[in-house]
Formats: C-alpha cells, structure tokens, sequence
C-alpha cells in the first residue's frame, strides 16, 4: 500500500481512498480497466491521489447488474427502501468532517462550503425518508357508476446521475436519495476532476448496501470522461437521465436521450441577478451580494453575476461592496479564515483572463480585480466590472468571481434587464415594499425557476424543488415534488361492477 506525497492527505485513509484507487463499483466489487488519471489540488496544481478510470466494459458489466439489480430494488416496499437511504444518511454522518475536508481539498472550496455540501446530502436523506411514507396519488372521482379512477406511482427502473465538478457530491444527493426511494437503481459518472469525491461516497453507500445483504448494483458509479457520459445518454436502460452542466453539453445529452424517447432533467447554466430598490436595505444586500457573487470562487450555478442597482442607491451601495471586497482573504480553501479559494482548474484560471479581455473590449470598466494571482495554484481575484446591459458578454456565464454591475431607474426596467438573458435558474430582489415583491414573483416578475427576496441567489435549501427556465433546462431537483420526475405514472380505473358504462355516455351497440 503506497503512502500519500503530502502528510497532510493522510486523513483520506478515513474515508477509504488510498494513493492509487480503482474508479469505478459494478456488481458489488471496485475495478476500472480505464486510463490512470491523476486527482489535483486546484490549491497548488499537485497530485493528490491517482485513479483508474472505467472502460466501456466496465460500463457494460455494471449496467447488466444494474439492470438486474432493478428486478429487485422496486419490489422493496418504499418505507424499506427508505430505511435505506436512512442509513445511508447516519454513515455520511458519522464521516461529514473527513468527506467536507475532502469536496475542499478536491474541488477547491473553503472548507466550510465542503462541510455544507456533504451536510446537505444528509439533509436530502432526511428528506427522502419522510418521503418514502408520501409517495401518494390522487383518488379521482369517475363519471361512471360502480368504478374507480386513482394514480399509481411506480418506479421507472434506472435513473442515470452525471455530476459536475462545482458540487461534486451534493447533486448526487438531490438525484440518488429520490431515485432509491422511489424504488429506482442509481447510475453516477461523477465528474472528471473530482474522482476522489466520488470514489468516497460510492464507498459510503456500497457499506450501507453490504450491510443489509443488498446487490451492490443497486448503486453502480463510474469514475470516467465524456464516453461514459455518452454511454449513459444513448443507454436505452436508463429511463431517465439527470445531466448538471453547461447549457451547451445539456442540449446534446436532452437530443441523445429523446431519440431514444427516454426522460432528462437537466440543471444548466444560470446568469443571476440580484436587483437593489431604492429603498434596500444596503448593509443586508451588500452581505448577500458578496456571498453570492465570491463564494465557491463564484463556481456556482446560482452564483450572482449581475447587480442592477437603482441609480438613487448605486454609488453607495458600490462603495461599500467595493470595501468588503477589500477584505476577502483569499487563499489556501483548508485553512480558517479563507473565503476564496482556487478555481477548480488552469483552463478555468485561463477562462477567466480570456474572459476579463472580452469584457474590456465590449467596454467594460474594471472596479476592482481583474487580474489572475501568480501562484503555484489556480487563484484569481474577485471582481467588479461596470458594464452596459447590453454587452454580449453579460448574456453569456463566466464561471468565475466577476459581477457586472448595472445601473437602472425603474423597477420595469429592472425586471427586463433580469430577464433579458438566455438563462433562468436564479434571481432576487432587495426591498420592503409588498407590492415591489408580489410584482417580482408574479407574471410579469422573474421568468428564473427561483425567485427571493431579500436574500442571495445562492444558498438554496433542500425542501424547495431546485431548478431554472429556458436555457437552464427545466429540470427540477431536491425537494417540494421534484419525485414525481423519478416515478412513472398510471391511471387506473377499476370496474367493481356488472355493467360496462362507457365514459361520455357513449352507447356503443
């Protein structure tokens, strides 16, 4: 058994991940026939750990247990099922500081956002065994006598999970704690670059499984590139698919999966707004702003990437947000104090830099930031940029810790701005007047999947469905009754009686 290179990394051995590992779990057992890849430490570009990623036969042998793994899950009762996901919840528990330190290392956010990710699968299995006892349909009147109409919900079989690097583990958890409870088997390719996160909650979940002497298939994962993803796509095995990632990928895996009339979720790119009336509170919306615009190195999907200001409030709402940023402490994610970290990869670092170009040639004016840190690691600075609403460049998501900053008169005018992007996950408004808020979650406010007041776009709770409109995807994830998208549906009419009425009235000889 190799040791790590770093001491430091040692604490991996608590969670099972060793300096090399195999990358991938089918049938009960870790292999992976695949390359050798290498895990990074987007904090200082050195190796943490090697794996062995899957081949297409790893693929292969894993999805027919799977497949035959399925045969057995859906006839567990669900509040079994959800006993499951129960203990599942307790062995995350039981390791939330190792596996958060872990999404830190990995991933590259501080270490509390790691914390929080892994405690928010916790919180989503908490949710799931609750929902296990509600997994209802409705009992519906019929027109004809001596029948009844009800819903059955049944499970689909085997959902698909492809996970992205920004939350390594936390979307498995909104996909893979429904899915098994509604009686479904779970295939995840977790991201490339964060393999390790991956391996560790497989491992989590596989003990769970071998404890109650259930197929290891049950839950099958694969550490892999593109062609796994694709195989997953075109897998006429998987009934649904739930792909997180950019709008651009998203729309080539939702052509895969529908020509094969399979399901897809998709949780795209987001482009969200935080709007300031006149009458905000500016302490309470310069706090949220800088949690939304540099947390998680500005690497979430809900991240706040524009600031519409009301123009009697933007020079001051400005200066003061232009002084917290002075105060971000960037720097190594593992240790106390930190609140910006790397971003996860050298392309992204190089994104960002291409990115801050295009801004200034589409007459951006840099505030503050705007430059990559020279480092061993992948550091950049948080930056501001005034910019018209007009500039192409704002329609677009660049996945870093930039906020355009955007001046407006009208809170019409501010809805249109907020609105006038391709995407649609996120938004919020900063005011105390109900009829400024009652307009901005109506009809004529937001068109984003989620729409608050008062707090930032990020930070999301589980118990609402997570989701955005048009080029987001239109999935919805976690909670509310996002289940409903991992079960199939039937309508059920029972004659209990001697005759055969037939709906309408219809006399038919």
């Amino acid at each position: 058994m190799m040791s790590f290179s770093k001491k430091e990394y040692e604490f991996l051995k608590e969670i099972s991940i060793e300096s090399r590992n195999l990358g991938c779990y089918v049938n009960g057992a870790w292999k992976g026939n695949g390359p050798v890849v290498s895990s990074v430490n987007p904090a200082n570009n050195q190796t943490i750990a090697e794996v062995l990623e899957a081949s297409t036969q790893d693929y292969e042998e894993g999805m027919q247990a799977c497949f035959e793994a399925a045969k057995t899950w859906m006839q567990v009762p669900a509040p079994k099922r959800g006993e499951i996901v129960r203990q599942i919840g307790d062995a995350l528990r039981a390791k939330l500081q190792q596996l958060g330190r872990l999404v830190s290392l990995e991933m590259g956010k501080i270490l509390a956002e790691g914390i929080g990710e892994v405690q928010e699968i916790i919180d989503m299995c908490d949710f799931a065994v609750g929902l296990s006892r509600q997994l209802n349909g409705s009992i519906i009147p019929s027109e004809r006598p001596n029948h009844m109409m009800f819903e059955m919900w049944n499970p689909l079989g085997i959902v698909g999970v492809i996970t992205a690097f920004n939350f390594p583990c936390a979307v498995l958890g909104w996909n893979a704690c429904i899915a098994l409870v509604c009686g479904n088997c779970v295939v995840w390719k977790g991201a490339p670059t964060t393999p390790l996160i991956t391996i560790a909650m497989t491992k989590i979940v596989a003990g769970v499984l071998e404890k109650n002497n259930l197929p290891g298939a049950i839950f099958t994962s694969f550490c892999g590139d593109a062609e796994i993803g694709q195989a997953i796509a075109k897998d006429t095995r998987i009934a649904l698919v739930s792909f997180t990632g950019s709008s651009k990928v998203g729309l080539l895996v939702q052509k895969t999966v529908s020509e094969r009339f399979g399901k897809c979720l998709l949780e795209l790119s987001g482009n969200n707004a935080i709007i300031a009336m006149d009458d905000a509170d500016i302490q309470l919306a310069v706090r949220s702003v800088l949690f939304a615009a540099v947390g998680t190195a500005g690497q979430r999907c809900t991240t706040c990437r524009r600031l519409l200001l009301h123009e009697s409030i933007y020079q001051k709402v400005l200066d003061q947000l232009l002084e917290a940023y002075k105060q971000v402490k960037i720097g190594d994610p593992l240790q106390k104090g930190t609140l910006l970290g790397p971003l996860h990869t050298r392309s992204a670092r190089e994104n960002f830099e291409k990115g801050i170009e295009i801004i200034k040639s589409q007459g951006g004016k840099i505030l503050t930031g705007g430059s990559v840190i020279e480092s061993d690691g992948n550091f950049v600075q948080p930056t501001i940029v005034e910019i018209s609403p007009d500039a192409h460049v704002v329609k677009e998501e660049l996945f870093g810790p930039v906020l355009y900053v955007i001046k407006f008169q009208t809170l019409k005018e501010a809805i249109e701005i907020n609105n006038s992007v391709p995407q649609g996950l996120s938004s919020s408004i900063f005011t105390r007047k109900p009829e400024v808020f009652f307009k901005w979650i109506g009809p004529e406010g937001s068109d984003c999947g989620i729409v608050n007041v008062n707090i930032p776009t990020n930070g999301a709770e589980i118990g609402g469905a997570f989701g955005g409109e048009k080029a987001t995807g239109g999935g919805r994830e976690a909670g509310s009754d996002s289940w409903k998208q991992y079960m199939r549906r039937s309508t059920c009419t029972i004659n209990y009686g001697n005759e055969l009425p037939l709906a309408q009235g219809i006399n038919f000889g």
